[in-house]
């Protein structure tokens, strides 16, 4: 999809899936992570508030790579996730379900779709390699 652009219509104004649309969908996506009884307390302990915008610059590339191919994120995003030590299932299935509830607001269904899948193929990766332990008892789940 490099360079190229999908214009997409529906309940909101036009929106374009390229750089752009992709960049305010994240902005405004992460602004309601934040603002999460689950997730924003993770999220305030691990990026100070004047970090935020780099932390999404790295956001943007990595979604940028995935989505277009681009090749811009350079990161290790399974790292920075293990290196928090206070994730569980119930912090991605939340994610998750803020991420799908963003992209059917922002998009037409079957845009919202594809990035609803590549997000949740990301996350199953991130859950694989964070909490299957074979013998070891299961993840606990936040209460």
């Amino acid at each position: 999809m490099r360079g190229r652009r999908v214009v997409i219509s529906g309940r909101m104004p036009e929106q374009i899936l390229d750089e752009a649309g992709l960049a305010g969908f994240l902005d405004a996506f992460y602004a309601r992570v934040r603002r999460d009884a689950l997730l924003g307390p993770v999220f305030a302990a691990a990026i100070p508030d004047p970090d935020w915008p780099r932390h999404m610059a790295a956001i943007r590339d990595f979604w940028s790579s995935v989505l277009f191919r681009t090749g811009r994120y350079k990161g290790n995003p399974f790292g920075r996730h293990a290196a928090l030590g206070v994730l569980t299932p119930d912090h991605f299935a939340r994610w998750l379900g803020l991420f799908e509830e963003s992209a059917a607001e922002r998009f037409d269904p079957a845009t919202a779709a594809v990035l609803v899948e590549r997000a949740h193929r990301i996350g199953d990766s991130l859950k694989a390699g964070l909490f299957f332990r074979p013998g070891a008892p299961p993840a606990r789940e936040v209460p």
